[in-house]
């Protein structure tokens, strides 16, 4: 693996930055003086409309040598061609009810897909041009993306790296993640991706609506679950070249690209708290039950996008940790379940112990809202028979699971691909029926 430390950040969740590549790069008092220092550019950002409350106002001011207009036209990007929607209807997705799994998600055949054009749409709701809803995307990937950039304006993205890691160049400075760590690039942010070690995979959560935030902890108070200090953000860092460069621009769904003639990289200083951001899964203050019961898995939530609906996610970012187990007269692995949320799972690595079959890293699995899921046939036979000592669960694993309030349709290229893994509801046909009504 590449060197996994390549680069500083400032740490903290929802902080406002500031960051000079150049020492007094930043104005002083104002944010749009007359000139600006070095006779760079002020451009703002803005994550939030400018009228909505201060606690919730997201935005960034940057200092560069080009402002970001300086381009060509944008033209249609391999329209009909690339694997990415945006609207989730009848006509460009289906629906299901039943339980689906796909085995691991196969690399392209062919040797030079970048991350823009490995992208395929596994499902979602709602509609990007209306700013509601969410996407579920797969990235695989064989090459680096070279002289292009590209900039989502339908929502912020979580990326979740299963295999390779992934060497990313922002206007806010670059970032490094490999598998078991994340990446948060919000919407109108510009990034390219350079693979360090060999092919990538993984996955992509995409909220239309907000953006993400920590889960409010109630009663478990001020610490625990995912700390903000853990949280880091890039440092400045900046190109200055006239060379020919590629801007796709993600929009209603639709693939566009427009040229210029300088890197869009060429960010000299900025300061704000629209920025992206990357976290450790490693660092999850795991808690969970220690008398009996099996706690619900939103204890596990990681991120959530809230919707108006209070304690209701438009989607939540839940993992499963490596952690004790101490629960006595419990059936320990997770409850069979009918859940008002749809909840898409995967797996970076290890064996989840919910199912230690069939279930694999890079693979996928949809659980549709209201459709029965829980353990497979030897997970429940193993779990109401074995001697329940303290122990430790998931070590060596990470899965985790995109949680949303919304019904989710899928593409066609999710229901027809090949990994689809048909004999999927043979997982719980063998489980054992021990009812007897002569003995409680």
């Amino acid at each position: 693996m590449a060197n996994d430390k390549p680069y500083q950040y400032q740490s903290g969740f929802g902080n406002h930055f500031s960051s000079e590549a150049i020492k007094g790069a930043l104005p002083e008092d104002q944010n749009t003086p007359q000139r600006c220092p070095y006779g760079l550019y002020a451009e703002q950002l803005s994550g939030s409309a400018f009228t909505v409350s201060r606690d919730q106002n997201q935005r960034t001011w940057f200092y560069r040598i080009h402002p970001s207009v300086i381009h060509c036209p944008f033209q249609p990007y391999r329209k009909g061609e690339h694997g990415i929607i945006g609207t989730f209807d009848s006509r460009t997705t289906e629906s299901t009810p039943t339980q689906i799994r796909w085995l691991p998600f196969e690399f392209p055949q062919s040797k030079d897909v970048d991350f823009v054009d490995g992208l395929h749409t596994i499902g979602g709701a709602g509609d990007t041009a209306l700013k509601s809803g969410i996407a579920i995307h797969i990235y695989t990937a064989t090459v680096s993306m070279h002289q292009r950039a590209f900039c989502n304006s339908d929502g912020d993205i979580l990326i979740v790296p299963q295999q390779g890691c992934l060497d990313i160049t922002t206007e806010f400075g670059p970032i490094f993640v490999k598998p078991n760590e994340i990446v948060v690039i919000q919407r109108g942010m510009r990034f390219s991706v350079t693979l360090p070690d060999g092919p990538v995979r993984g996955y992509i959560l995409e909220v239309f609506d907000s953006h993400f935030e920590l889960p409010d902890l109630g009663p478990i108070g001020a610490n625990g679950l995912a700390n903000p200090r853990d949280f880091q953000t890039p440092i400045a860092k900046y190109e200055h070249t006239n060379d020919k460069w590629e801007v796709i621009n993600k929009y209603q769904g639709e693939l566009f690209v427009a040229i210029q003639e300088h890197s869009p990289y060429d960010v000299v200083a900025w300061h704000g708290n629209y920025a992206p951001y990357k976290y450790n899964l490693a660092r999850f203050a795991a808690i969970n039950s220690v008398s009996f019961d099996h706690v619900d898995p939103s204890i596990f939530t990681t991120l959530t996008c809230k919707s108006a609906y209070p304690g209701t996610a438009i989607a939540d970012f839940v993992i499963f940790p490596p952690r004790f187990e101490v629960q006595m007269h419990t059936f320990r692995p997770p409850y069979f379940h009918r859940n008002c949320m749809s909840e898409f799972m995967g797996l970076i690595h290890g064996e989840y112990e919910g199912k230690k079959k069939g279930f694999l890293p890079g693979g996928a699995s949809l659980h549709s809202m209201m459709t029965p899921h829980g353990p497979d046939a030897a997970t429940v036979e193993h779990a109401i028979s074995r001697e329940l000592n303290p122990c430790r669960v998931a070590d060596n694993t990470q899965a985790f699971m995109f949680e949303s309030m919304f019904q989710l349709r899928l593409t066609k290229w999710a229901v027809e691909n090949s990994q689809r893994d048909h004999d999927y509801y043979q997982a719980w046909q063998d489980i054992p029926i021990t009812f007897n009504p002569n003995q409680k």
